[in-house]
């Protein structure tokens, strides 16, 4: 199978295929078999049922013309046992309203008709893999979410509590919303190695939007309340992209327009995935809404809402600006100007205004990149140190390397892999 179809973390659970047709259902099989994927056949809807109840799968494709149960009567009780498994259609007699009717009350994802393409097939499997992984992985992200709500939750009603007691026990209270604000710090610090972790860069670009948010926010006339959300959005605005592989932000990075719609979708429900893993800062209420708008456009040809000009919530005008100039490839003076032009299209020509006039007073972490060990080139400067797995530095930070200090490292490398991230100022 490709290596971009199954996730990272876990294996790819098996599909199930079913079919009265011995000679199709072998077909579907082997074709399937060959592209690396697990495989269960069977050749009636009634044990395929059977089956579910013990065995979990991440995708069901299945014929309609089947006896004794069609295939869209079987794939309604499909979702009734495994609603997170992706269910597809085959079909030789296209009954279009009755199709589309199905896919409109989510009993199937998709349908292939016979004779089908192979290619087109394998398309449409490779996809519905992906769903399930994404729906699978969102849920163990919002588990993790609602316990840190649950905790947070807990926290506030430990602070109702003390608010409602004497005066005697306010330095208690102090002390209980010193701690509830470390915890709020402790949770964003977490996300932030998270993202770190996940993708390097992720962490670096956190950094500079913070920087360039800070001076924004100095001419903006904003609150504390203010401030505090828009320097938690600023670091932790691309926490979303953790539920996207690795590989797919990178040609996102790298070519966007490589991307195909499936791909793309994924990247563009990213600030969603955000706002929901933000909801840890509940009490911030404008952090989840600045995440999620700040991938939106002042023309309204932003996403994931299309939302346009004052819809667009305020810090999320600030910190779109904010973004852009972290990521941008141009030097300053550049991306600077780069900005400026999109004055009124791409952002909201009073946040451009401000942007401009504070931006001298930023003080911008420098821009790096990962890559890999192949890749390092004479002239480079390491961003971050180089260890050994038993932590023994091999190579500080700010080295400029040489092509001796390049054949050490390969050298050591050839011996003792080097497992971390190599990352480099750009």
């Amino acid at each position: 199978m490709p290596t971009d179809t199954p996730s990272a973390s876990e294996p790819v659970r098996p599909i199930l295929i079913v079919d009265d047709e011995e000679i199709v259902l072998v077909a579907l099989r082997d074709t399937l078999l060959r592209e690396g994927y697990t495989v269960v056949a069977s050749p009636h809807a009634i044990h395929a049922l059977s089956v579910l109840k013990e065995q979990t799968f991440s995708v069901v494709i299945t014929d309609q013309q089947m006896p004794l149960v069609s295939g869209l009567e079987f794939l309604a009780q499909v979702r009734e046992i495994q609603p997170d498994a992706t269910r597809i259609l085959i079909t030789a007699v296209l009954n279009l309203s009755t199709v589309i009717d199905a896919i409109n009350k989510g009993e199937i994802y998709r349908f292939v008709v016979k004779p089908w393409l192979r290619e087109e097939l394998l398309a449409t499997v490779k996809n519905a893999v992906q769903r399930y992984e994404l729906i699978s992985h969102n849920a163990r992200l919002q588990a993790t979410t609602q316990a840190m709500n649950e905790k947070l939750k807990q926290l506030n009603h430990a602070l109702e509590e003390q608010v409602a007691t004497v005066a005697a026990q306010n330095a208690q209270l102090q002390t209980l919303l010193h701690d509830h604000q470390e915890n709020l710090r402790r949770s964003v610090e977490l996300c932030l190695q998270t993202m770190q972790t996940f993708y390097p860069t992720l962490g670096v670009r956190a950094r500079r939007t913070a920087s360039v948010c800070a001076a924004m926010a100095e001419g903006a006339g904003l609150s504390d309340e203010q401030r505090q959300t828009l320097e938690i959005c600023a670091l932790i605005h691309d926490i979303g992209l953790v539920g996207v592989p690795r590989r797919l932000i990178k040609r996102w990075e790298e070519s966007p327009e490589s991307l195909n719609a499936a791909e793309s979708a994924l990247i563009h429900h990213h600030p969603i995935l955000g706002e929901e893993l933000a909801s840890f800062a509940h009490q911030l209420r404008e952090v989840g809404p600045t995440i999620r708008g700040h991938h939106e456009r002042f023309d309204g040809a932003g996403y994931p809402d299309k939302l346009h000009g004052v819809e667009i919530p305020w810090l999320a005008r600030l910190l779109a600006i904010a973004v852009a100039h972290a990521e941008s490839p141009l030097d300053a003076k550049s991306a600077m100007e780069a900005i400026s032009r999109g004055s009124g299209s791409a952002f909201d020509p009073e946040a451009v205004k401000i942007f401009l006039r504070h931006i001298p007073k930023a003080v911008v972490p420098g821009r790096q990149r990962e890559v890999l060990l192949t890749e390092l080139t004479p002239g480079m400067v390491l961003a971050q140190g180089i260890y050994s797995e038993n932590g023994v530095l091999l190579m500080p930070d700010g080295q400029r390397l040489t092509a001796t200090y390049i054949d050490k490292l390969r050298n050591y490398n050839r011996i003792n892999p080097i497992s971390q991230s190599l990352l480099v100022y750009c």
